[in-house]
């Protein structure tokens, strides 16, 4: 494998910002210094410009297998590297859901051959697959999905046994959806009364409720105390729910939480605008939770940031509210939407240092000899506007088009290699699958 250099650059990592020259050889970092008077097959002048580690997004949705009209892996891990994403760890509700582990390594097989980013897979718990999750090998696969409740098919765990079993028993990290359906259909019931089959979007977040949300996530919490469970609580939506996660290193937990970029972005008021376009569950909420949101990302009680990337076809969401599917592509954009508000060194923590430990990937997160070169050179100085024609998702579209950002991911090394650079991907990089030091 070829040596690279990277010389002049500004390496964000672990709380600092240092002048840095890095060499890479055989796809790790070998050498970082203030100068490295060293000859590599590929030099690369940073500029002065920021280097992150890649960031590793704990929570995707690319569709493959069974919803490839949507999305598939190659496409979508090629918006991610273009997004600075360097690893992913994708959900299991595809077609087949992947509820047992022969249907798991199925889509790690595929995406051996399709994925430029690296890669990892959840397994997702059902009311009836306790022993396959027991069986899960906890070196190679990330973790365990658990939607508790406010999902569709055999994905949804609301038997107060297994749930508690799940709890009890599993002792890799558990990833939850939390939302309380019977709370959702009661608000979607009132709703219906009242518009009956034309209520306007701007009523999700009343329907996907902060009640509901708060409910939810609480008996999660609770469990997770009673049995020490090791739970990362996905995309919080509300200021309640803060109030049930500590503040402090992420390191130090066992219950950790995640935000998601649209969340942190979009707010109630925005619902008149876009509809369907921010129509995700659970839902983007009030201007006044989204300011705690972002306040608890610097106050170290959210741990990290997951894109929840779940692309929609645009003819799907041209549909009335009862019909549109929820979810929305981000993942592209998810890394340059957080240097807006946040210092870089808080951006490196949240989707790449937290995401490591918290999960407890082997060898990536950090900008560390030793480690793989899984990293993201950012202009913080050159703005740019998402359009239709610079979105890489196969489903065509983003919320944020129209929006400029003040910075721009200029090239993204995957295990070594150039998987981004200026605009263009390059589709013969594949990445690797993740390991984890369990």
């Amino acid at each position: 494998m070829q040596t690279t250099l990277i010389t002049n650059a500004l390496c964000v990592n672990e709380g600092s910002t240092t002048a840095s020259d890095l060499f890479i050889r055989h796809g790790r970092i070998e050498r970082i210094a203030p100068r490295l008077e060293l000859r590599a097959d590929t030099t690369i002048d940073a500029g002065g410009r920021l280097l992150l580690p890649g960031m590793i997004d704990c929570h995707v949705h690319f569709r493959e297998p069974g919803l490839e009209q949507k999305a598939d892996i190659q496409s979508e891990s090629a918006a991610a590297v273009a997004g600075g994403v360097t690893s992913f760890m994708e959900m299991p509700n595809t077609r087949p859901a992947a509820t047992t582990n022969e249907i798991l390594e199925q889509k790690f097989a595929l995406a051996a051959t399709r994925s430029i980013a690296n890669y990892s897979f959840h397994l997702g718990a059902s009311n009836s697959n306790l022993d396959e999750l027991l069986a899960l090998d906890p070196r190679t696969v990330c973790g365990v999905k658990l939607f508790m409740g406010a999902s569709t098919g055999n994905l949804l765990v609301d038997r107060a046994q297994q749930l508690e079993d799940i709890f009890k028993e599993v002792h890799v990290p558990v990833s939850l959806h939390c939302e309380d359906t019977n709370t959702i259909r009661e608000n979607e019931k009132a709703a219906r009364e009242k518009f009956g089959e034309s209520i306007p979007f701007g009523e999700h977040w009343k329907i996907r409720s902060e009640a509901a949300c708060y409910q939810s996530t609480a008996l999660a919490v609770e469990l997770a105390t009673r049995y020490g469970t090791r739970i990362h609580v996905l995309h919080l939506t509300t200021a309640r729910e803060l109030a049930l996660f500590k503040a402090g290193p992420a390191a130090g937990k066992r219950i950790t939480c995640e935000a998601c970029p649209h969340h942190l972005w979009f707010s109630a008021g925005d619902y008149d605008a876009l509809g369907a376009l921010i129509k995700c569950n659970p839902s983007i909420k009030t201007a006044d939770d989204r300011a705690a949101l972002r306040q608890a990302l610097l106050d170290d009680v959210v741990d990290t940031v997951g894109t929840d990337h779940a692309p929609h076809l645009w003819e799907e969401k041209q549909n009335p509210y009862g019909s549109a599917p929820s979810g929305l592509p981000v993942i592209q954009s998810a890394l340059v939407s957080l240097l807006e508000f946040l210092p870089p060194a808080a951006v490196a923590e949240k989707t790449a240092h937290n995401p490591a430990r918290i999960f407890q990937v082997a060898e990536r997160g950090f900008i560390r000899e030793g480690c793989w070169a899984d990293l993201v050179l950012v202009d913080p100085r050159k703005p740019h506007t998402v359009t239709k024609e610079n979105t890489l998702y196969k489903c065509g579209w983003s919320p944020f088009e129209g929006t400029t950002f003040g910075s721009s991911v200029c090239l993204t090394l995957v295990n070594g290699r150039i998987a981004y650079r200026d605009g263009q991907v390059n589709r013969s990089v594949r990445g690797q699958r993740l390991l984890f030091d369990r």
